[in-house]
């Protein structure tokens, strides 16, 4: 399917892919046993019907099934958004419970190189399978970490074998999958979750698991997840093996990011407090708490819009944060770069006091 195609549809999948032995699914109607299984995995839906939201293209899938003219598909977006998920339940659909036996699953990641495709990928392309439906299943998750002469070899497979097999590629990042390959699939884009789907399924985990969360860790959370449900239930699932009760700053205190309260305390800081002064105490704060500029930067997005600012103060300001947020991933100096941070407020409350 062509890149520019407009009847190119989205899928917002629920339920997250896999954090431990990703793509291992477990059947739900198997008791659990172990108290450490991951609850992304314990909780990973397992049919199609599983798969709440946007069930038109669960339906789209299930149409492909039933008149045996399943495509070669692309699922591609953010992590935890159900793309894993779907194709497991995909397999199901197609196989039943022997579903494992017609499918090869390989994460591109450590698998990346021309020569998995060429031994793993064709040798099990190669061969027949006595199922009813004629072909097998080959997963490809995190194919964007391929090189691109592993994606030349995939293209040349995937023509050969398309009798044999049905191939099924997951990535993140759809621009670093090759042109060639996108054009003989067809494209599903999976959006971050809506928080009401994440904040459904994380009551239903709560009072599985008896899980005592308060509800402003319930907000933290659902605010941090950013619509990945997978990162969700592992940071609640981590909390639940940490704390007893469940808060806000439980929450906070998993992920490693920066409290609101240290977020504001930074903030006007540097809007009020003396050059050397914040400088210091930004430092100090850091090495207390352990984060790092690219956090506070984050956090500080938010509050910064809820700044009285002149428009062209903010929109100045928010610039440079964005800007300061890609040299640091680009390995720009911590000292430097909120040295700069530190004038760019100071040039903000300028502007706004005109």
């Amino acid at each position: 399917m062509d890149s520019d195609d407009d009847s190119q549809m989205e899928v917002d999948a629920t339920l997250p892919s896999v954090n431990k032995g990703k793509g291992k699914a477990v059947d739900q109607n198997q008791p659990y046993d172990d108290e450490n299984l991951p609850w992304v995995e314990k909780y990973r839906p397992v049919t199609l019907d599983d798969v709440v939201s946007h069930k038109d293209i669960t339906t789209t899938i299930d149409k492909f099934i039933e008149k045996n003219r399943l495509p070669h598909l692309l699922f591609y977006g953010p992590p935890g958004t159900g793309k894993t998920s779907t194709i497991l339940a995909v397999a199901r659909r197609i196989y039943g419970s022997e579903y494992r036996k017609q499918i090869l699953e390989l994460n591109a990641s450590d698998d990346r190189g021309i020569d998995v495709v060429r031994e793993q990928i064709k040798q099990f392309a190669e061969t027949r399978t006595l199922f009813a439906k004629g072909y097998k299943l080959i997963i490809l998750d995190e194919a964007d970490m391929m090189t691109q002469a592993a994606q030349a070899a995939l293209r040349r497979v995937i023509e050969q074998y398309t009798k044999n097999v049905r191939f099924c590629i997951i990535c993140n990042y759809v621009n670093k999958i090759a042109p060639a390959i996108q054009s003989r699939c067809t494209r599903f884009r999976f959006s971050p979750l809506p928080i009401p789907e994440v904040e459904k399924r994380v009551n239903s985990v709560v009072e599985a698991e008896r899980v005592n969360l308060t509800a402003d860790g319930k907000k933290a959370l659902l605010k941090l997840s950013k619509g990945d449900m997978r990162r969700a239930l592992n940071v609640l699932q981590a909390c639940h093996a940490a704390y007893d009760s469940i808060g806000e700053t439980e929450i906070y205190n998993c992920t490693g990011n920066p409290h609101p309260s240290d977020i504001e305390t930074i903030v006007n800081s540097m809007l009020s407090d003396e050059f050397t002064t914040s400088y210091q105490m930004i430092s100090a704060m850091k090495t207390e708490r352990g984060l790092a500029l690219q956090d506070l930067i984050s956090g500080a997005y938010e509050y910064v819009e809820t700044i009285e600012f002149k428009p062209q103060a903010r929109v100045y300001l928010l610039d440079f944060l964005a800007t300061t947020e890609h040299r640091l991933s680009t390995g720009a100096s911590e000292k430097i770069q909120l040295s700069a941070l530190l004038g760019a407020f100071k040039n903000a409350v300028e502007l706004s006091a005109k």
